[in-house]
């Protein structure tokens, strides 16, 4: 069969090598071609490690603190039910905690995990290598060995290779895969500890990235476990995760560990709980309110007592975990956008592309910022999530959407306390606008959740439909497009009101959409120049009654705006008969109460007292010339 015929076209194999090849035969049927490539390489896949490793620039080291020697502890015996196992495979441990406390720590860097997924933003062909008994490879410093003594019944022992329990093991191996694979780090391969992934777009550039990386193995004597490897495959697990050319989700089988935890009132356990949750906190929407009934028994000086609304935030999270969504991986080419929000509970925002979630990211409030004012706290999220996600957001445009609207204004207010300030200097480093996003639009998407708008559904990709027509956000320049090519276009010829609104109706939906049709062609300059006038034809002007006694009936008006003199006045009052069409005028200032009362509501037609207004005009104008007056 194909499983037989994969395992057998590899030369040199081993029993074991064989067996394991038929084992994942099947799941790799598909992927032939790429077992091939690994069969060209047979001495990367021993059955064991064929030795001891060879000298490398690397060696792994103890260096002690000063004035410290080589930790000497008496033999510890096990009891009978210790030495029981579930499997016929003996797992060597040596208890080093006193040697790891004087021994200084190596402070190299690992990888950040979320890092290492950003880089996989578009591959779709992944081959996954996971390397033999790594911690053996490296070969422990001579002056070192000694260090690692060991007593058991049949004598003393010492360790002439790194292994699992002492510290900095980590760091030295780590170092060590990142200098063998540096030239293909964050093109093609991503290494955390001994697990390699190659990665590309397309199949044929994958073939000879494979062979590349394992004939850096070969060279550097590096081996590697056949029965944990994939090749060829378009969904891989890595690191607690999956990844796919659709994007990132958690892996249902590490999930399982949480989801299995049973309830616990040990404050150890529940620490636990926390921490293991925490690591996938970036696919759970308001992750820090949601576990804050817990972490509050963590406090220090809290008492712990397990009620009913930490049972209740203990099942929620569990619950959340089953259903994380699918993140989509950042693409530096795109535009950004994030949502922030904040209340009592905390902070909370979303990273997102086209509509698309990048990640989630939540923080409870300190004790000093529940006294923030609102305006405050919806700043502080902001600041929150352009720190959290700044190797994302610095250098790129971004939008900020929050539902704060004097937020939009923060850089052009004149006012600040030292706070504001503070952070107004970190957010300026961004290139960035905030727009208003109001928390009545977020009200369907949190029905749609409980069942409770029918009428709505959302789509994988973020877009939210009323029955059959697309939801329009509360962004004015989506809605004044969409209304421009809906009326100005060549194809549109400035329908109506009404048969744009029917036209718009067949595709969109937004609160008040009828509305903002009749304001747009209202105020068309186009549609008010070339269309017939439809409405009733006004009225003969009516005049005003000639009053029967002079001074019975007055018009005022005032001039404005003049240069003050220096008792104070910048104004004229101008009054008028209306029989004798005697004119006074008298100085004003406009440090007074406002007087509006024009003909009608429309001073244009009072005529009689705009004409001494026009009259005096000029010469105020030249008085204020030949006198430099400002």
């Amino acid at each position: 069969g194909d499983s037989g015929h994969l395992a057998n076209n590899c030369p040199q194999k081993g029993p074991q090598q064989q067996q394991d090849a038929r084992q994942n035969a099947p799941q790799q049927q598909q992927q032939g071609h790429g077992i091939r490539i690994v069969c060209d390489y047979p001495n990367v896949f021993p059955d064991e490690l064929p030795g001891m490793p060879p000298n490398r620039d690397i060696e792994f080291l103890r260096e002690l603190l000063p004035g410290t020697t080589p930790i000497a502890m008496r033999q510890y015996r096990m009891a009978p039910i210790e030495h029981k196992e579930d499997t016929d495979v003996k797992k060597m441990c040596v208890d080093y905690r006193a040697l790891n406390k004087v021994t200084i720590k190596n402070k190299y860097p690992l990888p950040r995990i979320d890092g290492l997924f950003d880089q996989l933003q578009g591959a779709c062909v992944f081959s996954k290598i996971d390397l033999r008994s790594d911690y053996h490879q490296l070969k422990m410093g001579p002056l070192d060995i000694s260090k690692t003594a060991f007593t058991t019944k049949y004598g003393l022992y010492e360790y002439t290779v790194m292994f699992f329990g002492l510290t900095n093991a980590l760091a030295y191996f780590m170092q060590l895969m990142n200098s063998v694979f540096m030239d293909y780090l964050h093109k093609f391969v991503v290494v955390f500890i001994d697990d390699i992934l190659i990665y590309f777009k397309t199949e044929a550039e994958h073939e000879k990235h494979l062979r590349l990386v394992l004939q850096r193995l070969r060279e550097h004597k590096l081996y590697a476990k056949f029965s944990k490897c994939e090749f060829w495959i378009d969904e891989v697990r890595f690191l607690g995760h999956v990844v796919s050319k659709g994007g990132i989700v958690v892996d249902p089988s590490k999930v399982s560990t949480v989801t299995n935890w049973k309830v616990s009132e040990i404050p150890k356990e529940v620490r636990g709980f926390l921490g293991l949750a925490d690591y996938y906190r970036r696919f759970i929407e308001n992750f820090s309110k949601i576990t804050k009934p817990m972490t509050s028994l963590l406090e220090k000086d809290a008492e712990f007592r397990w009620t009913s609304a930490q049972q209740a935030a203990f099942d929620e999270l569990k619950k959340r975990l089953t259903t994380a969504p699918v993140l989509t991986l950042p693409d530096q080419q795109k535009k950004f956008i994030v949502y922030c929000d904040a209340s009592r509970d905390g902070l909370g925002s979303v990273l997102m592309q086209k509509g698309k979630v990048i990640a989630y990211a939540s923080r409870q409030l300190r004790k000093h910022e529940l006294n923030y004012p609102t305006h405050d706290l919806e700043l502080a999220a902001v600041v929150h999530a352009l720190k959290i996600w700044r190797h994302y957001l610095y250098g790129q445009h971004c939008e900020i959407y929050t539902d704060h609207k004097s937020l939009k204004y923060i850089f052009t207010q004149n006012e600040l306390n030292m706070r504001q300030r503070r952070w107004l200097e970190l957010i300026k480093d961004y290139d960035m606008e905030i727009y208003c996003h109001p928390g009545k639009a977020n009200k369907i998407r949190e029905l749609l959740k409980l069942g409770k708008a029918p009428h709505f559904r959302e789509y994988e990709q973020g877009t939210l439909w009323y029955k059959d027509r697309i939801c329009v956000p509360n962004v004015d320049r989506i809605r004044k497009l969409i209304l421009s090519q809906a009326h100005d276009t060549a194809y549109s010829i400035h329908p109506s009101s009404t048969k744009m609104y029917y036209d718009l109706k067949e595709r969109f939906w937004w609160y008040g959409m009828k509305r903002a049709v009749a304001e747009y062609v209202a105020i068309c300059d186009t549609c008010q120049c070339v269309k017939a006038e439809h409405q009733r034809p006004v009225g003969l002007l009516q005049p005003l009654n000639v009053p029967e006694w002079k001074w019975k009936e007055i018009t005022m008006d005032f001039i404005v705006v003049l240069p003050r003199t220096q008792k104070g006045y910048n104004s004229i009052w101008v009054v008028v008969d209306r029989l004798t069409k005697i004119q006074y005028s008298v100085p004003s200032s406009d440090r007074r109460a406002d007087c509006d009362a024009p003909a009608a509501y429309h001073p244009q037609t009072d005529g009689q007292t705009v004409m001494p207004l026009a009259s005096q005009k000029p010469y105020t104008q030249l008085y204020s010339h030949f006198h430099d007056l400002p």
